[in-house]
């Protein structure tokens, strides 16, 4: 089958949206398939290279604010224009558009490209100017969609709002996580303590802490991802904790004020996929402490893929992703988001469960499990098209 994924997200940013696209597609193409993706790309041979997966750059990005994050697209003419050659010269037999509102590749997509279509959304929430745009060409998008899928019931119902109550059955399939990468990490990890070759040395065990419990947070520093409030909470902590705090973003100077001088906490800004990998494996906890706009938290998966006890806010798209295998807090209230990472650190047995729960979630979101989701619903609207 030949696929075109189409993203809206710059590929060589690192991003929930495009990372799920670029699992999906490589999923897809172990399994014999011939993918491409379409996506802007603002660093000429930027972003993930992807055995068997071709790659068709579409523009420029810009970096545009997006329900309450920085989101860098590409909302041009031009975008539109490469989107539209890039599906001509591959001539796919599905196109799989990933948020088919978002202006440049997907939209350009959703509306003038081959049939069928396939939408994915992963927003969750729908602001006025979100709406707004709903409203003058919902009724245009839904009619050209053959299917519609949502990574959560959250990200479902943004789709009905802005689709309208003409939207047929919205399919729910959750993001997916790479299983391999991360638990391949903790295997990593392990192997060096068995052998004696821990302390902290070493690419794998830089951020274990052997005089006592490790707890992590990797994401963008922004508001609703709720960073600067964990930085707030980290002085109730028990005092024998590491906390690494990874990433960088326009909340970076609140989360350094928050921490003060705070001895035990590092922050290592931004860094490649494999350390964060890395830095999750190494976790006895890891925290996400979001307060909104999260349709489904798959850090959470990849977290308990590590082999990490996840403590996260109790936002919908966290419970969704979660599903049962996570210590959950009110979220926005930092003195429980404290009382709940000093409990899973106290309480050895808490935290077992906690692990064996969630790489138990983890394996069910796997990427594999989720591009065969994906085939089914492609079967499907190529049957129907062919009936």
């Amino acid at each position: 089958m030949r696929v075109a994924l189409v993203s809206g997200y710059d590929w060589s940013v690192p991003g929930g949206a495009q990372g799920q696209v670029a699992a999906i597609a490589g999923a897809l193409a172990v399994r014999g398939e011939s993918v491409a993706v379409v996506a802007p790309n603002r660093l000429a041979g930027g972003g993930p290279r992807i055995p068997g997966v071709q790659l068709f750059v579409a523009g420029r990005s810009l970096d545009v604010s997006v329900n309450g994050s920085v989101a860098p697209i590409a909302p041009t003419p031009v975008a539109a224009w490469t989107t539209m050659r890039a599906l001509r010269a591959f001539s796919p037999e599905v196109v799989h558009v990933h948020e088919p509102l978002l202006p440049g590749p997907p939209l350009a997509a959703a509306l003038l490209g081959p049939r069928p279509v396939v939408a994915t959304f992963h927003r969750a929430g729908a602001d006025s100017l979100y709406r707004l745009e709903g409203a003058a060409l919902g009724q245009l998008v839904r009619r050209r969609l053959a299917a519609v899928t949502s990574v959560s019931g959250e990200a479902a119902t943004t789709a009905r709002a802005v689709l309208g109550r003409g939207l047929r059955d919205v399919v729910e399939v959750p993001n997916g996580v790479e299983l391999e990468r991360f638990s391949s990490a903790r295997r990593r990890l392990e192997a060096r303590e068995t052998t004696g070759g821990g302390g902290g040395r070493g690419r794998e065990g830089r951020w274990k802490d052997p005089g006592g419990p490790v707890v992590a947070f990797v994401g963008r520093f922004e508001r609703r991802k709720g960073v600067t409030l964990l930085a707030s909470a980290v002085g109730a902590v028990d005092g024998r904790a590491r906390v690494v705090i990874v990433g960088d973003g326009p909340e970076a100077p609140s989360v350094r004020r928050a921490l003060g001088d705070d001895a035990r906490v590092q922050l290592p800004g931004r860094v490649g996929d494999d350390e964060v990998a890395e830095v999750m494996a190494s976790a006895d906890v890891f925290v996400a402490p979001a307060t909104s706009g999260e349709s489904f938290g798959v850090v959470i998966l990849e977290a308990m893929a590590a082999g990490a006890a996840v403590v996260a806010s109790d936002i919908p798209g966290y419970l969704a992703a979660a599903g049962g295998a996570a210590r959950h807090f009110r979220a926005g209230d930092g003195r429980a988001l404290a009382a709940a990472v000093n409990e899973v650190v106290e309480d050895d047995v808490l935290r077992s469960a906690l692990v064996a729960r969630g790489t138990t979630r983890a394996r069910e979101c796997s990427i594999e499990i989720v591009a065969e989701r994906y085939l089914e619903v492609y079967r499907s609207v190529l049957g129907v098209r062919l009936a």
